[in-house]
């Protein structure tokens, strides 16, 4: 008896012991930088795609509870709750497409690309599934049991985009070349302090209005994916909760959200940068009792100077020479320095 209690008076005490060191790990773990930009991008991605699948949900299944427009205000609140969510901490993309443009033109580095994307893809797949669940006996009901892809009764396109019978596939991809591209010009535009930007606390708002024009102007021929982290893993859960392989066989539509938007993002991106970014004066920063250009050393004066004495202007005045000791140089520089934006 006196054995057994030893015994579980250690593993208490080894319990107790081990509990703030898992936590300390854990706390250190959650602080660094690629933890919680998949962090962000993940729950920013979630709460995105629950609104929006979820607003599809409505327009499809529940008749006068849904509409076109409610879908496009789903999605483009849901854009702006996600940007509130992680906007300081990973800039909230939430989009494949805006992470492959920022690596490309080298506003982000590479090796945060696979973080990002599979932050991304894990949010959209968990928020298909969440949407799934809930309105579960609505989708059986409405389809009668029959998960179908195309038809008067499908029910994939609650989860993902499909080209509808009055386009072409390269009409299509066409479409979401020139989406996606007005998405990341406009987007560069409100974000790009030295031109005229969204007003500080507005860029979530903002955003999502622009998301919502976008769907209401541009969005009837393809859906407006505009985004491989909004149409592929929900695809992804369809195929594997019962629709079948027929998700991406339906006129051979599944790879155009996914390649056209990362072509359309990149050449908006460019767009932006030659036509608009290049006609902006930066704004060159200006350091504390001297001036820099290029290669030149400049002399700069103690900040304490005496005054020369009030005198007549035909009184002459007496200029002493200054003392070499007191003036201080600035040391070249390579290069001048400019506050650079892109």
């Amino acid at each position: 008896m006196v054995q057994s209690d030893k015994k579980r008076r250690s593993t208490r005490s080894s319990k107790m012991v081990s509990s703030p060191v898992v936590m300390t790990r854990m706390q250190a773990i959650m602080q660094k930088e690629m933890v919680r930009e998949f962090l962000a991008e993940f729950m920013s991605t979630y709460v995105m795609m629950v609104f929006g699948l979820g607003s599809v949900a409505h327009m499809v299944l529940g008749g006068k509870f849904g509409s076109f427009l409610g879908v496009n205000l789903g999605f483009g609140f849901g854009v702006t709750m996600g940007v509130h969510m992680a906007g300081n901490i990973s800039g909230a993309h939430m989009n494949a497409a805006l992470t492959f443009t920022n690596c490309a033109l080298g506003r982000m580095s590479w090796k945060k690309f696979p973080v990002y994307i599979l932050g991304q893809f894990l949010g959209s797949f968990l928020a298909a599934a969440t949407i799934y669940c809930l309105f579960y006996s609505a989708i059986i009901e409405f389809s009668g049991g029959r998960l179908t892809v195309t038809g008067p009764i499908a029910t994939a396109n609650i989860f993902a985009t499909y080209l509808p019978d009055h386009s072409t596939l390269w009409r299509g991809f066409l479409d979401e070349v020139l989406v996606t591209g007005m998405l990341q010009l406009c987007l560069f535009a409100i974000t790009d302090k030295e031109n005229n930007p969204a007003l500080q606390g507005t860029q979530a708002l903002v955003i999502g209005i622009l998301v919502v024009v976008i769907g209401v102007s541009l969005g009837m021929n393809t859906g407006y994916a505009m985004n491989p982290s909004r149409d592929l893993p929900p695809r992804f859960f369809t195929y594997i909760a019962g629709w079948g392989i027929q998700v991406f066989r339906a006129r051979d539509w599944w790879w155009v959200p996914v390649v056209a938007p990362l072509l359309g993002a990149y050449l908006g991106g460019i767009i932006y940068l030659v036509f608009i970014g290049s006609t902006i004066t930066r704004r060159p920063q200006i350091l504390e009792d001297s001036m820099v250009y290029e290669d030149r050393r400049i002399p700069v004066l103690p900040k304490t100077m005496p005054n020369p004495p009030m005198t007549s202007p035909l009184t002459p005045v007496s200029v002493s020479p200054i003392n070499r000791s007191s003036v201080r140089t600035v040391p070249p520089l390579s290069d001048p320095i400019h506050l650079e934006h892109f």
